[in-house]
């Protein structure tokens, strides 16, 4: 085992965590989320500017908490994609400079199979299995038939569901980010609102445009003739329709591909409904549910430190003249 640490800053969350043989030592996460909310959604720029500030802060203090000294670290880890170019930047230019300061090998790591295997913080990964990533920018299903292997099997066509989730949360003027609050009146509503499920077919792939374009059409013709909106049953139905989705097409999956796991991923995994629909369907069968620790749904250093010892165990180290890539597409991963 080894002595990580890890940076994480691909979108509006500096994160730096450091593990010791395995073990999560600490965790450090400092987020944007107040300044972006002025805007009703992330400013890439300003973004990439408050990591440049806060990153050497975050550092200090995983490093104290740690109680851990740099020239202790084994290997230095961070998020290469994909994310914003500018955020993503910050990052990796203070895992270089660490690991050429103190000679020690560079970790580039995918930000969306770190967020799978941040589920090993609860249980092992069983394979095969089927992971739903779902975030603001992702909407994907995963097939693994072992340790760092991913076969994306379906995607979104246009938006993501977190993504689906902040616009309809700002057409109803409910702020950001619009999946807590969403998840948080839907609890309150009934689904009297009719909306349409797209992409309602037998392949694995999703598609938000549409639910999004209904539910912002919706919302101006009701305005217009001064109609009450009853927000805690359209947010239910919104949801229902929007997570129905994903549950629908994970089960689906699940069984053709013959899994032992369903693993959630990603942001919006922290959604109530979600996980609670995908552990009741499964609850009386022989594919195990994983689903992901609160604090680990969202952006951490923690899921890039937890993929990275895997990656240092292979010595899947790279250059000091890699650069970011935004798009970088998880099957690909391993090459660089």
């Amino acid at each position: 085992m080894a002595t990580i640490l890890a940076i994480e800053t691909s979108c509006d969350e500096t994160a730096i965590a450091i593990t010791k043989d395995g073990v999560l030592s600490s965790n450090i996460v400092s987020s944007q989320i107040a300044m972006h909310q002025t805007f009703g959604g992330v400013m890439p720029e300003m973004a990439a500017r408050l990591h440049n500030e806060n990153i050497l802060f975050v550092l200090k203090d995983a490093l104290d908490k740690a109680n851990i000294k740099l020239e202790e670290i084994d290997a230095f880890a961070f998020t290469r994609g994909p994310g914003l170019i500018g955020a993503l930047h910050v990052g990796m230019q203070v895992a270089k400079t660490l690991a050429l300061t103190y000679n020690k090998p560079l970790i580039p790591v995918h930000h969306l199979a770190a967020h799978i295997y941040a589920n090993e913080f609860n249980e092992p990964l069983k394979f095969p299995l089927l992971c739903s990533v779902v975030s603001g920018g992702n909407t994907e299903l995963v097939f693994m038939d072992k340790h760092l292997s991913f076969k994306v099997i379906g995607e979104t066509k246009d938006d993501a569901v977190g993504e689906c989730f902040d616009k309809v949360a700002r057409v109803l003027d409910l702020g950001y980010p619009g999946g807590p609050i969403i998840d948080k009146l839907a609890k309150k509503g009934q689904p009297t609102y009719k909306l349409p499920t797209p992409l309602k077919n037998s392949n694995y792939d999703f598609s938000y445009s549409g639910l999004k374009t209904a539910v912002v059409n919706l919302v101006h013709k009701l305005r217009q003739t001064n109609e009450k909106i009853n927000i805690p049953n359209l947010t239910k139905s919104f949801q229902d329709v929007a997570i129905n989705m994903i549950v629908s097409k994970t089960i689906q999956a699940a069984e053709d591909f013959k899994v032992r796991q369903v693993v959630l991923a990603g942001g919006v995994s922290a959604n109530s409904y979600l996980r609670e629909q995908v552990s009741n369907h499964f609850k009386d069968t022989n594919i195990e549910v994983i689903i992901p620790p609160l604090w680990a749904t969202t952006d951490n250093a923690a899921m890039i430190a937890k993929l990275a010892e895997r990656l240092y165990e292979k010595e899947v180290f790279a250059p000091l003249s890699i650069s970011v890539d935004p798009n970088w597409h998880i099957e690909d991963f391993l090459k660089f």
